[in-house]
């Protein structure tokens, strides 16, 4: 199992979160990409993985995005045979000592291809949170679920496990999309497969130390992105429908 934490200016949070990590799954290898953070993360995370030989860094040259991040991240856990690939934040907002409940849920009797910890199922719950953030957070995955006809309430979130298998069978290198918008893509990507997705409620903390990383330009790519492939959605089933008419209407 490879846990892949990317990076961009965590130094003051990624040593507490890897060693909070590495005690609750000690059996986790861990994968922090940083994109040349300013804040030397890059270089507190090179120390860590001297004195820990489940630690690895993936430098890459500047700010390329959490998306790119994770497709990297993925690419690396999946080259050394991986069989389940983890995504999780450097920040202390995805609390590691919930992964276990994840990884239960992915060697679970359902079967799931993607486990998502939750916020937004019964039992999940944001902690510190200011009520705008949650009611866009809300708003914003229930547009998803409509737009979409995806059963996840809360695409969103980046706390996640996938199937190494299920990870190697999709176009990785065809995923563009940032931020909010990375994951809803690669949750919509499974379900177009045919791959099951499990939500387990988890408590998600808001930082504490450092900047969140949300902005305006996130939020609108996931809007724009999100409505386009709902309306490619709408027309390939208007396209099936009357194909469908066309082979049953009398000759």
């Amino acid at each position: 199992m490879v846990v892949v934490v990317p990076t961009y200016d965590e130094a003051t949070t990624l040593p507490t979160t890897l060693a909070r990590l590495r005690a609750a799954v000690p059996e986790a290898h861990v994968l922090v990409v940083d994109d040349g953070s300013p804040d030397g993360t890059g270089r507190i995370a090179d120390a860590l993985a001297a004195d820990d030989p489940a630690v690895d860094v993936l430098h890459r040259a500047g700010k390329q995005g959490l998306g790119s991040a994770y497709v990297a991240g993925f690419g690396w856990a999946l080259e050394r045979g991986a069989r389940v690939v983890v995504e999780m934040d450097a920040d202390g907002s995805h609390q590691p000592e919930e992964l276990p409940t994840l990884l239960a849920a992915l060697d679970g009797p359902q079967d799931p291809a993607l486990v998502i910890g939750s916020r937004w199922v019964p039992g999940g719950r944001v902690v510190h949170w200011p009520r705008h953030r949650e009611l866009l957070s809300r708003a914003g995955n229930t547009y998803t679920r409509l737009a979409l006809g995806m059963p996840v309430h809360d695409a969103t979130a980046g706390f996640r496990a996938f199937r190494a298998d299920v990870l190697a069978g999709l176009p990785l290198a065809d995923v563009a999309s940032q931020g909010y918008c990375f994951q809803v893509d690669m949750a919509w990507r499974v379900v177009r497969t045919g791959g099951t997705v499990l939500e387990v409620p988890i408590t998600f903390v808001e930082r504490s130390e450092g900047r969140s990383k949300m902005s305006r330009a996130i939020v609108r790519e996931a809007l724009v992105r999100v409505t386009l492939w709902g309306l490619e959605r709408q027309a390939r089933a208007a396209a099936t429908t009357v194909r469908r008419l066309g082979r049953s209407s009398p000759t």
